[in-house]
């Protein structure tokens, strides 16, 4: 970017690195200008870069200058409205920084080689007004190509922020939709326990009044804590053990170094609920659900296992084409595309079972 927008970018590093760049480009045109045309290589060198470096000191410090000017005065600048200054600012900054820089480098080539070369104000307007003309060429084209580089960044910038919004109302949405979906199959094993057992069933309304303000103030976030999430599978499995009694076994295994990771918000709760509903309680035994994350390579991985009926049972489709499953698949492609999976599968070892493993990419969103 030609010019500092924001007042915690690092300015003098980006400047200074502009600088590298137009002494390097220069550096090239000027050796290849003086080979060409100049009888005395040195001294066309010393004078070429020395107006270069001093053309552009000025006009990208100027710029700068102008900038900051305009964040610290111009709130909608500062909103981030404008990214640029008007041109009728920057092209005076163009020309004055070209005069006062051509000069000044003309001092440097005098001072460097030991000529007396006159500078713009020192010559017949005639012979100013050309070397002004040829010197503003290059500031303008440079002015010019940084300018077309910050406009191709800020269109960049601005779609990927509408490509981020988009996927949040996406998220939204789709939360939205999954929320009345879990609060439905509660609703209705309560209605069954209140028919065989009203004091559980009282004991199960408490706990759903306190899980579902908990998971409101959740479901208002795009990503919260995986810490979070699983204290929110807590609230629930200690819901339905108010139901299921001692048919109902769990372990949640969260290790320390992943429990702040962002994660979207009840999504391992659709594979919970599925456990227990196709799983575990279709079992006349009941059975054991761990649910446990862990860092493998780059990904982070979720899973949720049952020692229930099983997926040879009838207990979800091996496709996931339920309606929890689905969700969760779409809001992992929302936030990761084709890089985070879901994946159903039969245990594989004696207790039998289902086991749903969640692959996401670990890196930040």
């Amino acid at each position: 970017m030609f010019f500092a927008s924001r007042p915690q970018d690092d300015k003098l590093t980006r400047f200074a690195r502009r600088g590298v760049r137009v002494f390097i480009v220069g550096g090239i045109l000027s050796a290849a200008a003086a080979l060409l045309f100049a009888k005395n290589f040195g001294a066309a060198m010393a004078y070429s870069l020395s107006i270069t470096m001093m053309c552009w000191f000025f006009i990208d410090g100027g710029i700068n200058a102008l900038a900051s000017w305009i964040y610290r005065h111009d709130p909608e600048y500062r909103a981030g409205a404008a990214k640029w200054p008007a041109w009728p600012w920057t092209v005076a900054v163009i020309l004055g920084g070209t005069i006062v820089g051509h000069s000044l480098g003309v001092a440097l080539g005098n001072l460097a080689t030991g000529y007396n070369v006159p500078g713009l104000l020192d010559s017949d307007y005639r012979r100013a007004l050309g070397l002004l003309a040829v010197a503003l060429l290059p500031g303008i084209a440079t002015t010019y190509f940084f300018y077309s580089r910050h406009r191709l960044a800020t269109t960049e910038a601005r779609a990927q922020t509408a490509q981020r919004q988009a996927a949040e109302n996406q998220l939204r949405l789709l939360e939205s939709q999954l929320e009345p979906h879990m609060l439905f199959n509660t609703l209705a094993n309560l209605r069954v326990l209140i028919g065989i057992d009203p004091p559980r069933a009282q004991l199960m309304l408490d706990r759903l009044i306190a899980f579902l303000r908990a998971t409101l103030v959740a479901s208002r976030e795009i990503r919260h804590p995986l810490s979070s999430e699983f204290a929110r599978i807590a609230d629930y499995l200690a819901l339905m053990k108010i139901r299921m009694g001692d048919r109902l076994q769990t372990q949640l295994q969260l290790p320390p170094e992943l429990a702040d990771w962002p994660v979207p918000p009840l999504l391992l709760q659709p594979l919970v609920e599925n456990a227990i509903k196709h799983g575990l309680e279709p079992h006349v035994d009941g059975g054991r659900l761990h649910v446990s994350a862990e860092r493998r390579g780059a990904h982070l991985v979720l899973q949720v296992r049952d020692t229930g009926a099983g997926l040879s049972a009838g207990a979800a489709s091996p496709r996931g084409t339920r309606f929890g499953l689905q969700q969760v698949r779409e809001r992992l492609h929302t936030l990761h595309g084709a890089a985070a999976t879901l994946d159903l599968e039969p245990a594989a070892d004696a207790e039998g079972g289902t086991l749903a493993t969640i692959r996401i990419p670990l890196t930040p969103p």
